[in-house]
């Protein structure tokens, strides 16, 4: 499952700061050999951002400081995106950990990352702290903007804006206004693809790509990072590649993301 990590590049002029977006972890559901479930790591000058805490996350100290502060965004409680918070005890962060996430997360959290099943929060070798965020706009001290999305359970979006960037995470979820909201103007909206394209799911509700690509077009996004792939539907990383060739003409800053690649924003 682990390869070589990849880089793609962008233009930058010289007077701004770039970050890295690494997907750790791309597939939904479970891990197969396309890669881990769902985890992405922003890194600018000064914070470690991780969004959601699948069985990628085991992977981020092969690329983060972790002398910086870590701040980890949860958008929901499927175990897709919680299982890796059973690998936080190898991390040595030498600033506490803040987990975000909607109202409620601190508690489902608490009934999970404790024995029998995890090593707790407490016995962890650093602190933790716990934010829940009601929906709306904060300082965390960035700006981060939180939205409901639409799913069978409750679940939230991100927008974060650091370094002058606005990047946008809306996984998981079907279309809705809110994922448009949270991606308006983004440099890098980050979308789940878990449908293959024209299919409907109204009962468990994802995103084909030609949804993923409409909430980017209609939030006039830059760029359109498509993670979550279904594992038991995206069975191979060809299935994602020819995604991002079908339809890179359509929104040519179209990316089918993959383990290990980084986009510098």
């Amino acid at each position: 499952m682990a390869g070589r990590p990849c880089t793609f590049f962008c233009l930058i002029s010289h007077n701004q700061i770039q970050m890295n977006v690494t997907f750790l972890g791309t597939n939904g559901w479970y891990d197969t050999l396309t890669g881990n479930t769902c985890s992405v790591l922003v890194q600018s000058d000064d914070w470690n951002i991780i969004f959601d805490a699948g069985n990628g996350i085991a992977k981020a100290d092969r690329y983060i400081d972790q002398g910086k502060p870590t701040i980890l965004f949860l958008s929901h409680c499927h175990l897709d995106h919680l299982a890796g918070l059973h690998t936080l005890t190898k991390f040595r962060f030498r600033y506490p950990l803040q987990i975000y996430g909607q109202p409620g997360t601190e508690a489902l959290l608490r009934s999970i990352v404790r024995e029998p099943f995890m090593v707790p929060f407490e016995d962890l070798p650093y602190l933790v702290g716990f934010t829940e965020l009601q929906e709306g706009s904060h300082r965390v001290p960035f700006p981060v903007e939180c939205r409901p999305l639409v799913h069978p359970v409750p679940c939230y979006g991100y927008a974060i804006t650091l370094e002058g960037r606005k990047i946008a995470f809306c996984t998981d979820t079907g279309f809705c206004e809110n994922a448009v909201i949270l991606s308006k103007d983004a440099d890098l909206a980050i979308t789940e693809c878990g449908l293959r394209p024209g299919e409907e799911s109204p009962d468990w509700p994802h995103l084909n790509p030609e949804q993923a690509i409409r909430i980017a077009r209609e939030a006039g996004a830059t760029r359109l990072a498509l993670i979550h792939f279904a594992a038991h539907t995206y069975t191979s990383l060809k299935d994602r590649s020819a995604i991002e060739k079908r339809y890179r003409k359509e929104f040519p800053g179209l990316i089918a993301t993959r383990d290990g690649l980084t986009v510098l924003v």
